[in-house]
């Protein structure tokens, strides 16, 4: 039997198709019918549209809203994510110090690294503390930028990065170096007894991060900062973590709470944005909100809102600097047309 419903459709596309009018026929066949609004739909469309864009994945309390590749990329593919990586050993120290394998952010890199320190050394590098490796502050010339190629071009990164001249005190100026976090990747290595991979695989597992490879010096010291390869989904993860205090969705605290919220404070400001550095991660507002993101070259992104329950993963192709074309601009402006449509929009879910 055919139903008051399908008929009243069958009569309306035939008499349109004949141009006959029947009287009350059209209002019910066009009643307006409940569509699904597709989340950030107008920001996807955006992204799309960016040549150098990979991947985009929006979370909100833990939902993914929103998760696509662009260019014929996909969010399962591994990808470089460059120094967002140093985001992630920030979080390895965290756990570290939890442990009790490091003492503090006070304690002082020189004993630990005693046997790879210069012999004419700068007295003031034995005032170099973890924290100061942390937030950029170590006072020692940079290994990034134009010196980058030499540094990794020596026979031994760490010592080469203990070498480097100091051009301030420590915990003055924010100098942006990937032998930073390098020396604690070396540090993490000689306290724990295990690789920074092992470590990162143990701790960092259980929240589903997992690391598809990771370059090493000629010590065999897996690089802290830099030439880290995960997937989009994996990077998502980590950031979850943080936006969600450390815990995985089950519950289980993986990096201790009090390190998400130390992490995120305040430390220095980089001379070339004049963002906020904490420990591992660059501050901002966007949109009215506190904007908490690890940064690769290129455009390797991870984006934490705390109050609005965000979550924003990207990634990008390697080749190009994000710094210098505007591009990380572009980046931030997806990040703030997300706030927007999240704080006009609907609750977190439940």
């Amino acid at each position: 039997m055919i139903s008051p419903r399908s008929l009243a459709v069958t009569m309306s596309v035939f008499a349109v198709s004949f141009g006959i009018v029947i009287p009350g026929l059209a209002q019910e066949a066009s009643a307006p019918q409940a569509t699904r609004q597709v989340p950030f739909a107008d920001v996807v469309g955006r992204a799309r549209s960016l040549q150098s864009l990979n991947s985009l994945i929006i979370g909100r309390n833990g939902e993914v809203l929103a998760e696509e590749g662009f260019h014929g990329t996909s969010t399962a593919r591994s990808t470089n994510i460059k120094s967002a990586s140093k985001s992630v050993v920030s979080a390895l120290v965290g756990i570290a110090i939890d442990k009790g394998i490091l003492e503090g952010v006070d304690q002082r890199i020189a004993p630990i690294l005693a046997d790879r320190l210069p012999k004419d050394a700068d007295p003031r590098i034995r005032d170099i503390t973890i924290g100061h490796l942390l937030s950029m502050q170590a006072g020692l010339d940079r290994t990034s930028g134009p010196n980058y190629g030499a540094w990794i071009s020596s026979r031994h990164w760490v010592r080469a990065a203990l070498a480097r001249p100091m051009v301030t005190d420590p915990g003055g100026e924010m100098l942006y170096s990937t032998g930073s976090p390098h020396l604690l990747s070396a540090i993490l290595t000689k306290t724990s007894g295990k690789s920074t991979l092992a470590l990162a695989r143990e701790w960092l597992g259980p929240a589903g991060v997992a690391i598809a490879s990771w370059e090493r010096d000629p010590q065999g010291i897996y690089l802290g900062g830099n030439q880290m390869a995960m997937t989009p989904k994996s990077l998502y993860r980590f950031g979850e973590l943080y936006r969600n205090g450390g815990r995985t969705p089950d519950g289980k605290q993986i990096v201790p709470e009090t390190w998400v919220r130390e992490s995120f404070v305040k430390r220095t400001t980089t001379r070339w944005s004049g963002d906020d550095y904490g420990y591992g991660w660059f501050g901002i507002r966007l949109a009215g909100h506190e904007v908490h993101y690890g940064w690769g070259y290129g455009g390797q992104m991870i984006y934490v809102v705390p109050d609005l329950a965000l979550t924003v993963a990207m990634t990008s192709d390697e080749g190009g600097p994000s710094a210098r074309n505007g591009y990380k601009e572009a980046l931030h402006g997806l990040v703030a047309s997300i706030i927007s449509e999240a704080e006009a929009g609907r609750q977190p879910p439940a």
